[in-house]
């Protein structure tokens, strides 16, 4: 098959960690390359946020990064896009109109991918799935007028739901939330989770901490992911207060991410807010600010670590507790969205409620002191992961939604429909 994998601020060549460099960017790179590897042709079209960027890179085996020309050639947080998404879409649909093989299906990622997708579909006949990989309505739930986003992207979504050949949810909990908050077709929906490179993480050679100069007896926790408030970072650091006030257990917390390579509260301003939590909690001396990491050096920050902790107020999925447990790491995570999907509760780790500091010492000091049990639950992860969830895994099971709607049923409305040229539109999207 051909793919457009159409994920406008969210680049597979980006480094993770950043403010919008997160799940989504390891999503699409890693779906792209397991495709790739099974022998389709992938285009993955983001926004260019660089004007030194090439127009298209090749990014893997049949996979390159198409670079769109939409708004200024510099970052945007990803909350001032919405305006330039007509220009994205305008120039997605003029590349198509000379690609020599016209797309089997587009694959949009975040709601406003959602609208180039649509357009292709429109113009050309060619079908379209969506991953939301955040929902509108969840989002403005949890984070109220903290949330910079557009009122119009809630009505965009509800357009994307019913107009969409599939949804792909990642979770159940997104499931629900779908049926529950859109009112999404239940036979239109294919849960697909996220995955690991089981190749890439796994358990080190024994010698992560000595590369990382940490000490082999000290208690390391680690926080992993991008540094916004939502991700619950001063959650944790408040944890480890609480361990050290009320179980009389040092902790080194290891937190990883950032804008840049050193911890510049400048260019991350987050990090200068939690560095002012971990002084009022009385930590300051045992938590680390690594700032930004490349990808190839993250195994070490997971093999190095007793255990990872992530308790986000709500996550759609999470992809880093699965690299955690592909390293054999336990997880304590928030009992929200994917997580409570993929860490089992005394199985693989532990679930907490995302706000209470006082579970997650609680957790964090069975764990320190009973660390066979901790082995046990890093061993158990990682089978899980294995088992589970494999990028390759996740390719195929998207290929076979993919390839669903490639090979039209005419018995089957939902497979049909998106050949079919006379079919209704559910609702008008409008920018």
């Amino acid at each position: 098959m051909r793919i457009a994998l159409i994920s406008e601020h969210a680049s597979p060549l980006a480094t993770q960690g950043g403010v919008d460099s997160g799940g989504q960017n390891v999503y699409v790179a890693y779906v792209a390359r397991q495709l790739g590897r099974a022998g389709h042709r992938v285009d993955v079209f983001t926004r260019r946020d660089d004007p030194s960027l090439p127009r298209t890179v090749d990014f893997a085996r049949n996979v390159r990064v198409i670079h769109v020309p939409a708004g200024p050639a510099r970052p945007l947080p990803k909350e001032q896009l919405l305006p330039h998404m007509g220009e994205f879409c305008d120039e997605i649909a003029a590349w198509c109109e000379h690609v020599p093989r016209q797309y089997d299906v587009a694959h949009a990622n975040f709601f406003m991918s959602g609208l180039a997708a649509q357009r292709l579909r429109d113009a050309f006949g060619i079908p379209y799935v969506v991953t939301f990989h955040a929902l509108g309505r969840v989002r403005r739930f949890h984070q109220g007028n903290a949330d910079a986003f557009p009122p119009h992207r809630i009505e965009i979504e509800d357009a994307l739901v019913a107009n969409a050949d599939r949804v792909i949810a990642e979770c159940p909990q997104d499931f629900d939330d779908l049926v529950r908050l859109y009112r999404a077709r239940e036979e239109r929906i294919d849960v697909v989770p996220c995955g690991v490179d089981t190749s890439e993480l796994g358990f080190g050679d024994g010698l992560a901490r000595q590369r990382l100069g940490i000490a082999e007896n000290e208690f390391v926790v680690l926080q992993l992911g991008r540094m916004v408030p939502r991700k619950g970072v001063d959650n944790v650091i408040r944890g480890v207060g609480a361990l050290r006030r009320e179980h009389g257990i040092d902790a080194k917390l290891l937190i990883v991410g950032g804008e840049s390579p050193d911890p510049d509260p400048g260019r991350t301003p987050e990090i200068g807010r939690l560095q002012r939590v971990a002084e009022e909690e009385g930590v300051a001396d045992c938590v680390v600010f690594t700032g930004q990491r490349t990808r190839a050096a993250l195994r070490d920050y997971y093999c190095a670590a007793d255990v990872f902790v992530t308790t986000p107020w709500y996550e759609p999925f999470g992809i880093t507790p699965l690299e955690a447990m592909a390293c054999g790491r336990p997880v304590i995570g928030a009992a929200v969205g994917g997580i409570a999907h993929t860490v089992v509760d005394g199985e693989t780790g532990y679930l907490v409620p995302p706000n209470d500091p006082v579970r997650l010492a609680d957790r964090l000091a069975r764990l320190y002191r009973n660390p066979e049990n901790a082995r046990a639950f890093g061993r158990a992860g990682m089978h899980r992961v294995r088992h589970h969830f494999t990028w390759k895994q996740v390719a195929n099971a998207l290929a076979d939604v993919y390839e669903s709607l490639c090979r039209p049923d005419s018995t089957d409305p939902v497979r049909a429909g998106a050949r079919t040229t006379d079919r209704p539109t559910d609702r008008v999207i409008n920018l």
